[in-house]
């Protein structure tokens, strides 16, 4: 007991370090460096090491695009001169560097790092190609159809040999580089590197350590910022010109149907779009509402609001700013530009910027859209500055502007725009093709986006580009994954043939029944999604974070962590003529509770599984608790009670996480957390839910509870603070029932003050 407590008050404190570890420094202590000539080395942590040439010795101290912090605790090593060799050492890597020479692929001798892996000494030097690489992500999935997509997949910054290479001067995807970050009063602003021709390297020697190093790369490169909570829940999006009373109607069927939702999103034609009925006015690229569809925007906005929900407007900004459009002479005023001539978009340009948001977009938030849907497919690279992305800048802007605003959690709706884009969510990945091999390959990119901390793809559930007609299958088989993905939107090009409105099709119970399902884990996700900002580890992940050295944990793509305690396997493929799905499941070592079948199962292990249409299969791990919501139809507001399904084998915890949902301050220590604990002894358990943590304002300070222990025995007795609670199917609070089918015991507690411990001891027939 002592050992458990001391491992949770160390878990506590490292927490609230990496909770309060906030502030970036790119300039790093001058004791971690070692400078040879024109060779700068920098020793990050025993594992990263930064690699510099430059023949003017202009070597860079400021952030850049990808890494914003420097000024770490200098780790131990060791620097030695020998025969003409410098030698850096740390207790895990040694660099070999020849003094005043040029690193280069062309001679090794010249710089090299050596390692242990796995009782094997490992060697990178320059132009190492590394074919172990686990890939990270890439910019869309812009015609993805199959895996198609998988080839321009970059490199992340883990692999199987060991090391990865980040070279901030080579091109990424889109041609551009990781340029340089001016500090700023507002936003930082690209600047470009003092020596364009210098080397600037990160060597990250992990070894098969994978959490270690993205904890360690969003260490230096930035927190995975939390999305609100409203984010998790489903977002409704059809690209079709719907009118604002068509927005109404749907949000009206899907109250009255209890569907829940959180987001409505407003594709592009709620500006003019180029349609014959207006005129032709407007096109591809808007600004100005479409007063025939929008009469009243502002009262439009409002209603979705009153209605608890939030709104996005899409933008196509490529094409500027044309002379029709609202406030367009404010901003050619402002800039100095000609009264009648489209005013271009020159988002590199700081003083556009500054104009731009506050004549063109500022009116729009003004009257409550809530984020940007930023749908940026056009030239990849700046026109007014060298070797910039527009995906990534536009991204650092935009979101930066929302946090200067605060008008809630920044959030911006985008593309991936390469190295260092994790600290912008979320991923907007585009126009997918509609069948099962296409929805296959999503798990698989989606889990391993998390090696370069981009946990927060979006994909188009149901697809966007549909052949034939609507497969309710395939459309129920999508939204289910959804259910166990980072955001759960539907969505589809302007077709009217597919149908995104779940109620029309006739497996509808199924659809609403896998939201639900959604919207019950939201505490276990937000939670999850506070573990991804303290540790670089997102949402969900891949199996070989925790199981590196078994090969099934990178042949099972299909397969992926969600969050700590819940392994899934969704179903990516039509059934057979009976509806029913065979599939082979790998399960890691330890037990796993199977939700679908109520079954405990050994792993380490292969399992052939029939699923039925309304299965989902995903596991809960041993030992764990996952904090559930009672019905609820909308994130607006925090239920009072929560229900924890906790599973038997081990003991375990939760450290279940709150804070005010739709702001920044839980970066600055605003925040609970409620310490739950499993403690299982000669098939007793105790369950103790410890006095909440931290303080936030509008805190809950009460709080009921519904126990659901999963694959147990029959109770013989149950205590809470001591009182003995009597059996009842009536499901009253002070009252605890037995399922005998389904092995599961319900234990529940009425409101107590969320200050106040809570322990329930149970005794079970063996």
């Amino acid at each position: 007991m002592k050992k458990i407590l001391f491992i949770l008050l160390l878990l506590t404190i490292k927490i609230q370090y990496a909770a309060s570890a906030t502030e970036n420094n790119p300039v790093a202590d001058p004791a971690a460096i070692v400078l040879s000539g024109n060779m700068r080395f920098t020793v990050l942590t025993p594992e990263i090491l930064r690699i510099e040439w430059s023949s003017k010795q202009n070597f860079e101290d400021r952030a850049s695009f990808t890494f914003l912090n420097r000024k770490l605790p200098v780790p131990v090593f060791k620097t030695e001169r020998k025969d003409g060799f410098l030698y850096v050492r740390t207790n895990k890597l040694t660099l070999q560097y020849r003094i005043g020479s040029f690193p280069e692929a062309s001679n090794p001798q010249n710089l090299k790092i050596t390692f242990q892996m796995n009782g094997q000494v490992q060697t990178w030097f320059p132009g190492k190609k590394d074919s172990l690489n686990l890939k990270g992500t890439t910019r869309t999935l812009d015609g993805s159809d199959g895996d198609n997509k998988r080839s321009e997949m970059e490199e992340g910054i883990i692999s199987r040999s060991g090391w990865a290479l980040i070279d901030e001067t080579k091109q990424r995807g889109d041609g551009s580089i990781s340029l340089m970050l001016e500090k700023d009063d507002e936003i930082d602003w690209v600047a470009q590197r003092k020596d364009k021709e210098a080397i600037d390297w990160y060597f990250f020697g992990y070894g098969t350590d994978y959490k270690t190093a993205l904890k360690d790369f969003t260490t230096i490169a930035g927190k995975i910022p939390m999305p609100p909570m409203y984010a998790f829940g489903y977002w409704y999006s059809k690209y079709e010109q719907y009118n604002e009373q068509d927005f109404k109607d749907l949000v009206n069927v899907m109250q009255e149907k209890q569907v829940p939702i959180d987001v409505m999103v407003v594709d592009m034609d709620w500006h003019y779009s180029g349609n014959k009925t207006d005129n032709n006015r407007g096109g591809w690229t808007g600004w100005t509402w479409n007063k025939r569809l929008f009469p009243d925007p502002p009262g439009f906005l409002k209603w979705l609001h009153d209605h608890n929900l939030k709104t996005t407007l899409n933008l196509h900004p490529a094409d500027g700013v044309a002379p029709d459009e609202t406030n367009f002479a404010a901003l050619a005023s402002e800039l100095g530009l000609p009264k009648d001539t489209t005013v271009a978009l020159n988002i590199e340009n700081k003083s556009f910027y500054q104009s731009f948001f506050k004549n063109i977009l500022r009116p729009h938030e003004n009257i409550g859209v809530d984020f940007w849907w930023l749908d940026w497919q056009q030239w990849p690279l700046a026109r007014n500055e060298e070797k910039l992305g527009n995906t990534f800048w536009l991204n650092h802007v935009f979101y930066n502007d929302m946090k200067l605003q605060k008008r809630g959690r920044p959030m911006i709706f985008h593309r991936w725009g390469g190295l260092g884009n994790h600290r912008y969510q979320i991923g907007f990945s585009g126009d997918s093709h509609a069948n099962f091999s296409t929805l296959a390959f999503q798990p698989y990119f989606t889990a391993t986006a998390s090696n370069v901390g981009y946990g927060y793809w979006s994909h188009d559930i149901g697809g966007h580009y549909q052949d034939g007609d609507n497969n309710p299958e395939l459309f129920l088989r999508w939204i289910q994954y959804g259910v166990f993905s980072p955001v759960l939107r539907t969505h589809s090009t302007n077709n009217p043939k597919i149908e995104r409105r779940m109620w029309k099709y006739p497996n509808f119970s199924l659809m609403k029944e896998a939201l639900e399902l959604r919207y019950s884990m939201v505490p276990y996700i937000y939670t999850q999604a506070r573990l991804a900002y303290d540790t670089g580890i997102s949402l969900c992940r891949p199996l070989y974070y925790e199981f590196a050295d078994v090969n099934e944990a990178y042949t099972y793509e299909n397969e992926y962590m969600f969050g700590n305690d819940i392994l899934v396997a969704p179903i990516t493929e039509a059934s057979d003529e009976n509806g029913i799905n065979k599939k082979t499941i790998w399960l890691p070592k330890g037990k796993w509770y199977e939700v679908n079948s109520g079954t405990m199962l050994e792993g380490n292990q292969t399992y052939a599984r029939t699923f039925k249409q309304n299965d989902i299969p995903h596991y809960y791990r041993e030992g764990a608790i996952i904090p559930h919501f009672p019905k609820v139809l909308h994130l607006k507001n925090r239920p009072d009670k929560l229900l924890l399904k906790i599973t038997p084998g081990k003991s375990g915890q939760l450290m279940y996480y709150g804070d005010e949902n739709d702001n920044d301050n839980y970066q600055t220590g605003a925040y609970t957390f409620t310490r739950i604990i499993q403690e299982v002894s000669k098939g007793n358990g105790t369950y103790t839910i410890h006095p909440v943590s931290g303080s936030f304002v509008n805190m809950p300070t009460e709080r009921a509870y519904d126990l659901e222990l999963l694959s147990v025995s029959l109770p013989k007795k149950v205590t809470v603070n001591g009182k003995t609670y009597p059996q009842s199917d009536n499901e009253n609070v002070g009252t605890w029932k037995y399922d005998h089918v389904t092995k599961t015991a319900k234990v529940y507690i009425p409101k107590t003050s969320c200050k106040q411990k809570t322990e329930i001891n149970i005794r079970f027939y063996k």
